[in-house]
């Protein structure tokens, strides 16, 4: 489906003031120490944060398996920029996740409830990404429902394993849908 120019004027004019009001390097760097030196939180080799707020007793999903997760991503200073409806998780690829998400869903257990703070680089980057403004971390509360092996999953949704996104949608800013 072609979409006109005013819509994505509009997308542009949306996402904005996110892109004036973003958080400086600065702030990015205060924000980044003082979670590091929170209690409980963990500080992995690349960076990412993770605090465990509820252990499960499930399985850990593969590289290659689907994950059956609730979750909201913010900006660090509390901007919602994606996540899913309540009731409604989504189940994604773990190979598709922007590679901060991946890397913790890898280590987390069908039960988990955890926050991550994935630094720019492990989630958008110099580009940025809809709502999420060049060189900003995501704070990631993410709840691992189940561990999909990724040929049960694709059985379940037919010939398109994308097609059983969560909430209705066919994309979300967290994951690349590849065919």
């Amino acid at each position: 489906m072609k979409m006109p120019a005013s819509f994505f004027l509009a997308l542009v004019a949306l996402t904005a003031p996110a892109l004036a009001d973003a958080p400086t390097p600065d702030a990015i760097a205060a924000y980044l120490a003082a979670n590091a030196q929170k209690p409980g939180v963990t500080v992995a080799a690349d960076g990412l944060q993770y605090d465990v707020r509820r252990r499960g007793v499930g399985r850990h999903p593969a590289p290659n398996d689907f994950a059956r997760i609730q979750y909201t991503a913010r900006l660090i200073d509390g901007t919602l920029v994606d996540g899913t409806t309540p009731g409604l998780p989504a189940t994604v690829s773990v190979g598709a996740a922007i590679a901060g998400l991946g890397e913790a869903l890898r280590m987390m257990q069908e039960g988990d409830r955890w926050q991550l703070v994935v630094p720019a680089r492990l989630a958008f980057g110099q580009k940025g990404a809809g709502a999420v403004p060049p060189n900003q971390p995501l704070v990631i509360d993410v709840t691992l429902i189940a561990a999909v092996p990724a040929a049960r999953a694709q059985a379940e949704a037919g010939a398109n394993p994308f097609s059983i996104q969560g909430n209705g949608q066919q994309q979300s800013l967290l994951f690349t849908f590849r065919p």
